[in-house]
């Protein structure tokens, strides 16, 4: 089972930025309700897409840098990095439908 990798205000560029896969940012927080809730859809997510789009997961609480500079206001905030640049984001609770919506989204403009 694919699991989302934990990505911090020092590693974010490089793992995410730099990355040559579509990459799927999770903010989120220990605290947080949705955040709790959304976790699970976003691992089924990580084992669909498994070698097509990389998982990864930033706690606000531990990594406000990195939640300022992407201008994080509500969690959960999903974020999708096509090449380096912001393609697409999904605040709050979403259901798993409009998530893989959105990551096809991507993939099919990636493809183009």
């Amino acid at each position: 089972m694919a699991k989302p990798q934990e990505v911090t205000d020092t590693n974010f560029d490089e793992e995410v930025i730099q990355s040559e896969t579509p990459v799927l940012v999770d903010f989120w927080a220990p605290w947080c309700g949705p955040c709790r809730m959304v976790a699970p859809i976003v691992e089924e997510l990580a084992d669909e897409y498994e070698g097509r789009v990389k998982f990864t997961k930033v706690n606000t609480d531990d990594n406000v840098n990195t939640a300022v500079r992407f201008g994080i206001r509500s969690i959960p905030t999903l974020l999708i990095f096509q090449s380096g640049e912001l393609a697409g984001q999904i605040i709050g609770f979403r259901p798993k439908s409009e998530l893989k919506n959105n990551l096809e989204k991507v993939l099919t403009q990636a493809a183009t």
